[in-house]
């Protein structure tokens, strides 16, 4: 039996980047949703279009993506709302971001350039890359503590 000598293309040994079924875009709407719930206040269209800076029809559009995912529930001319799976994604995302914005700051990086730079990078690291930086940050005893709330949304 004769053995195969192709090499594997890039995306055949890149290992994935991120969740598939959530864009970036995605990603940020769910982070803002968490973010104003938690601050307390709702995440309403307009809310989350101004945190964003983008235009109330991408919102809409957003929030009916992730509702279809099961991410959030949302009613017309109501605040969208976080499922417990949503919350879950949400706690991730912000996770990943606390993480990366630590460790630029680590390296010296200035505080607003480092969270400009962990919102960008957030979305295209690998699972691999962010538990090794994670790791790091542990070995010098830096904490990740996420910001957390009793998940209770105003209604």
């Amino acid at each position: 039996m004769k053995s195969s000598s192709r090499t594997p293309s890039p995306t055949e040994t890149r290992p994935a980047l991120r969740d598939r079924s959530m864009s970036m875009s995605l990603e940020d709407y769910l982070e803002a949703i968490y973010m104003l719930i938690l601050a307390g206040k709702r995440a309403r269209v307009r809310d989350l279009a101004a945190a964003l800076g983008v235009k109330t029809p991408s919102v809409v559009n957003g929030i009916r993506q992730l509702a279809e995912l099961g991410l959030v529930t949302h009613a017309p001319y109501k605040s969208a709302e976080l499922t417990p799976a949503g919350i879950e994604r949400a706690l991730q995302v912000l996770h990943r971001h606390k993480m990366l914005t630590t460790f630029l700051e680590f390296l010296g990086v200035s505080p607003d350039v480092a969270e400009a730079d962990a919102c960008r990078m957030e979305h295209f690291l690998s699972q691999e890359t962010c538990d090794a930086i994670s790791r790091h940050l542990e070995e010098h005893h830096i904490s990740l503590e996420p910001p957390h709330e009793s998940h209770s949304q105003k209604r």
